[in-house]
């Protein structure tokens, strides 16, 4: 079964406050989720690989930790995921970027594919899955097959707000997928909004409500 850790530190916990307040505007909101973006992947990424190597200082010779070289991707889920897109790359800048987009078909309900553009080598990179919101989980789980069947095997999930309707769809059908959360919040309204949620983050983010 996958681990779900909930980052609940203190600077995540009070900016995830802010952006679920009705009043706080398109810019703010964009800041703060970038922000927020940034110190989950601090924790998301505490147990990457590290290797010895030896350089040399001002002063004489010395062994230092760098990354074991294992290749990084991050991976926006369109288009609220592209919110924290940057906040992900301040980290780990030398990342490389992909991006899925999926809709909701109106009559199923189902997660339909309209764009999958992904590094070449993505198969070979710790790929970092990223959506603010996981509510039922069905776009979640159509981004994370679509890596897989093109032979992603290391892969992690990170929302800001999460339902637990969405964590357990998510531990049933990708059990080997850890999920990072800064708030696990009660439960899936009748029109599938986490509540209490923060409304819908892409219209937020980008202003279109």
């Amino acid at each position: 079964m996958s681990k779900v850790t909930v980052l609940d530190h203190p600077l995540i916990q009070h900016k995830v406050g802010m952006i679920r307040r009705k009043e706080v505007g398109s810019k703010d909101f964009r800041t703060i989720i970038s922000e927020i973006a940034k110190l989950m992947c601090f924790e998301a990424t505490r147990n990457l690989k590290l290797v010895d190597v030896e350089i040399e200082t001002p002063i004489c010779k010395t062994t230092v930790k760098e990354l074991s070289g294992k290749k990084l991707a991050v991976v926006p889920i369109l288009r609220a995921g592209l919110g924290m897109v940057d906040g992900m790359l301040d980290m780990i800048p030398a990342a490389k970027v992909g991006h899925i987009g999926l809709y909701r078909d109106p009559a199923t309900l189902e997660p339909v594919e309209y764009y999958c553009k992904l590094p070449a080598d993505c198969a070979e990179r710790e790929v970092f899955v990223v959506d603010p919101m996981l509510a039922t989980g069905g776009s979640s789980v159509a981004a994370i097959k679509m890596l897989k069947d093109k032979g992603c095997k290391n892969i992690r999930f990170m929302c800001i707000i999460a339902a637990p309707e969405g964590v357990k769809r998510m531990q049933e059908v990708h059990p080997d997928v850890d999920i990072y959360i800064a708030a696990l919040d009660d439960h899936l309204n009748d029109h599938g909004y986490i509540v209490p949620g923060l409304g819908d983050a892409g219209d937020r983010i980008f202003g279109t409500k």
